[in-house]
């Protein structure tokens, strides 16, 4: 069982340093600890744009939260420079708006 801690730390940083050519936006980064059973992340807050944040109501406490979706990633090189083992980025995926069958006019 792979157990995530999400260590959030909130950094101010200029949206545009946080996406590149290919449209993956990055906002953070990881560290894989104990044989791989613990990734610990950092994310910047400020670099997730807000069309892909949400607000929900909490339905025991009736509070209004935050919410987006984030993959946690493997580096394919390793480990950089600073230890960091993993990378994440915005789930930016969205479904494909569904479009009505046409209908057959045939008199029935």
């Amino acid at each position: 069982m792979l157990l995530i801690f999400w260590s959030i730390t909130l950094k101010l940083n200029n949206m545009s340093e946080n996406s590149n050519d290919n449209g993956k936006i990055y906002c953070g980064s990881g560290t894989e600890k104990f044989d791989g059973n613990l990734v610990e992340v950092s994310v910047c807050l400020s670099r997730i744009p807000q069309e892909h944040r949400w607000e929900q109501k909490n339905q025991k406490t009736g509070l209004m939260e935050w919410w987006t979706k984030l993959k946690v990633q493997k580096k394919r090189d390793g480990a950089d420079e600073y230890g960091k083992t993993h990378y994440l980025e915005v789930d930016t995926w969205k479904p494909e708006p569904k479009t009505e069958a046409p209908k057959d006019d045939l008199g029935f």
